[in-house]
């Protein structure tokens, strides 16, 4: 077996956020129009608009399933069928999926030099907000300020989490890019297009060029890829639709 002479770098590692990273900075006028938590018919629910949100199955992430649940079917080694029964039996949440030195001491029995850092839960609530979005920029400023809090964007340059940067409101865009930036931002994710409401192309081309110049990784997340996973249909369209939706064909 090849070996190598160094300590590897994970560009795709992801974290569990904890029950208060979308509530601990959202303010309380903004509260109902955004995430809580609630029981319902004795089980815990997490609420995104006034709605039940089913983006994550169990959005307490406790228990867990196991690391390496769905890898035989991502090999295709392994026929899909019920998600949760894919997953197998489920674990207590294990402390580093949510305490960053907890992971910093699993990444070195991994022999990992450092790693980007996505969100899980956080990915999937511009689409479930994409009609409030008043709501929707309150909430990921909320979101951003719990994850500078609790992993931080260059945490001793070892953790590298992302921020989630929306392009609904350009200027808003700008404005947390280089909040982030002053704060060691190295990597961020947002969408690849502002699919929420109709904003002006130069608008949008001056956020999208802002995130793409400003020296950091900019991460591009496809939530209809992920719903093609998640629920077993595709909703990807053409190139010539996929083209003109792309924030970076706008900003050439």
């Amino acid at each position: 077996m090849a070996t190598i002479d160094f300590a590897p770098f994970d560009a795709d590692n992801h974290y569990y956020e904890a029950l208060d990273a979308f509530t601990r900075y959202i303010p309380k006028d903004m509260a109902k129009r955004c995430m809580q938590w609630g029981e319902i018919d004795g089980k815990t629910r997490f609420i995104v608009g006034g709605k039940i949100n089913k983006f994550i199955p169990n959005p307490t992430f406790d228990p867990v399933s196991k690391p390496g649940a769905l890898d035989a079917y991502f090999r295709a080694k392994k026929p899909g069928g019920d998600l949760r029964a894919m997953f197998g039996e489920l674990d207590p949440l294990p402390k580093e999926y949510r305490d960053r030195d907890a992971r910093l001491a699993l990444m070195d029995k991994q022999n990992l030099a450092g790693a980007y850092f996505f969100p899980t839960l956080g990915v999937g609530m511009e689409e479930s907000l994409r009609g409030d979005v008043p709501a929707m920029l309150a909430a990921f400023r909320a979101f951003n300020r719990w994850m500078d809090d609790d992993w931080g964007f260059a945490y001793k340059e070892r953790i590298f989490a992302a921020p989630y940067i929306t392009l609904a409101d350009p200027q808003w865009a700008i404005e947390e890019l280089e909040w982030a930036l002053e704060r060691g931002l190295r990597v961020l994710v947002m969408r690849t297009s502002c699919q929420t409401i109709r904003v002006p192309r130069p608008a949008t081309c001056r956020a999208a060029t802002s995130c793409a110049s400003s020296g950091c990784i900019v991460r591009l997340w496809n939530v209809r890829f992920w719903l093609a996973v998640r629920y077993g249909f595709w909703t990807w369209r053409r190139s010539g639709t996929r083209r003109r939706a792309s924030i970076f064909f706008w900003s050439k």
